[in-house]
């Protein structure tokens, strides 16, 4: 009896033993907060801006939107980006990293795109450094300005650039992220602002 249970104890204490060495070719846990890597921290800290971009220009459509549907639309996208905001934060803080871009990263200046950035041709990215879809200010200060038609066709088309961005962004994290969570939530937003594309497409033939 003596020598079974001997060797049940050393049974066990392999065991423990191969399970202490399996982190994974990345070198970290497979759970909690050490399961990210710089890709999933870059992605959080410049979708956080991203998203807070959008969640204004979507807050403008209430009080400015002409079209019943693009203040629908408008709803929809806070209510999807909100929460993720938070969500994202809640990452960063549990991973020990800050909530914004390192200085002179793409997230550069207050979240808002820099003064005097231009939209490239059909795409998503801007001038002047911001990253991919960002407006800028004087894009802001314009589309505040606008009110019925003219600001749900200039809503529809900022958005939609806007959300060409943050796909792009969400297909980076997809690719190079290893946070189960944040891949899952880049595949989300690559999900949903591919069909609400679609939807602002529609909506910019009607308004």
């Amino acid at each position: 009896m003596r020598r079974l249970a001997l060797l049940i104890a050393a049974a066990l204490a392999a065991i423990v033993l191969t399970a202490c060495g399996s982190n994974g070719s990345n070198g970290s846990t497979n759970t909690g907060a050490a399961d990210h890597n710089a890709a999933d921290v870059a992605f959080a800290q410049n979708m956080i801006p991203h998203h807070r971009q959008a969640v204004a220009m979507a807050d403008l459509a209430e009080t400015r939107a002409g079209h019943p549907q693009v203040k629908t639309l408008a709803r929809q996208i806070r209510a999807a980006q909100a929460p993720e905001i938070a969500t994202m934060v809640g990452w960063l803080n549990a991973w020990k990293q800050p909530t914004v871009p390192p200085v002179g990263g793409s997230g550069s200046g207050h979240g808002m795109g820099d003064h005097g950035s231009t939209m490239m041709s059909g795409g998503t990215m801007m001038s002047g450094g911001t990253m991919a879809g960002m407006m800028s200010d004087d894009d802001m200060a314009t589309l505040k300005m606008a009110t019925g038609s003219a600001f749900d066709t200039m809503f529809l088309t900022m958005m939609i650039v806007h959300h060409r961005g943050a796909i792009a962004m969400a297909k980076t994290e997809i690719r190079d992220g290893v946070n189960t969570s944040a891949t899952r939530l880049a595949e989300n937003i690559q999900n949903t602002q591919n069909t609400q594309i679609a939807t602002m497409q529609t909506l910019l033939t009607k308004v």
